[in-house]
């Protein structure tokens, strides 16, 4: 098993519970600011605005951006 595999085994749970972590503020931000708002229309626009900055960060990999970081 390769360092980097060794390490991703450690944080794994760590790294997805922060996912969530954001997931939540941001749904607990938008039921703030909205009254009577639609959960479920909240969940997936901001699910989309995560995956769009997940995919720009596979972008920016692909380009090499992280080579040395």
């Amino acid at each position: 098993m390769t360092p980097q595999a060794q390490e991703i085994e450690k944080q794994k749970d760590e790294i997805k519970a922060e996912i969530v972590t954001v997931f939540k503020a941001n749904m607990k931000i938008f039921d703030w600011d909205i009254p009577e708002n639609d959960d479920r229309k909240s969940a997936e626009l901001i699910i989309d605005a995560m995956q769009e900055a997940i995919d720009e960060i596979k972008t920016d990999i692909n380009a090499g951006k992280y080579d040395n970081y």
